[in-house]
């Protein structure tokens, strides 16, 4: 069931930080990075966000998408899946459902490039890369584009 999350509760805070980090562990040996920055992101870091977050919930938390409306464009910060859940399809899920929700709206989202995974997925969605650039020494992040 997804259902949108209220980040700004302490239970659910801690729920999303504690799928985020080991997704992120995962991410940084993809790429042979093992600072990853976006794992010091607190629960009250997550409770200030302004961004929307719907997630995958079952008997617990599998997977969230975040992502923020600016004009007619979506822009996917995060969509982050628990490892242990991964080829549950949670992601290839949780986009079919925003995508449905806005459908009259571009999409926009980054990527690392050595994150083989997430770049299939966005690309099986007709996501076409915009750009690369550097967001870190060694961490290459690729922009994709999908217009309504």
């Amino acid at each position: 069931m997804i259902i949108k999350l209220d980040h700004r509760q302490q239970e659910m805070a801690e729920a999303i930080q504690r799928i985020q980090k080991p997704a992120y562990e995962v991410e940084a040996k993809l790429i042979g990075f093992a600072g990853i920055p976006q794992i010091k992101e607190s629960v009250e870091d997550i409770q200030r966000s302004d961004e929307i977050f719907w997630g995958m919930v079952e008997e617990r938390l599998k997977g969230f998408i975040s992502f923020k409306e600016i004009g007619k464009t979506i822009d996917i910060h995060r969509l982050v899946v628990d490892p242990a859940a991964f080829r549950q399809g949670i992601g290839k899920t949780l986009l079919v459902h925003l995508m449905e929700q806005y459908g009259d709206h571009d999409f926009l989202v980054s990527t690392g490039t050595a994150n083989q995974p997430a770049v299939n997925l966005y690309k099986s969605f007709d996501f076409a890369e915009q750009k690369r650039f550097e967001a870190a020494p060694g961490i290459t992040l690729s922009e994709f584009l999908k217009r309504k």
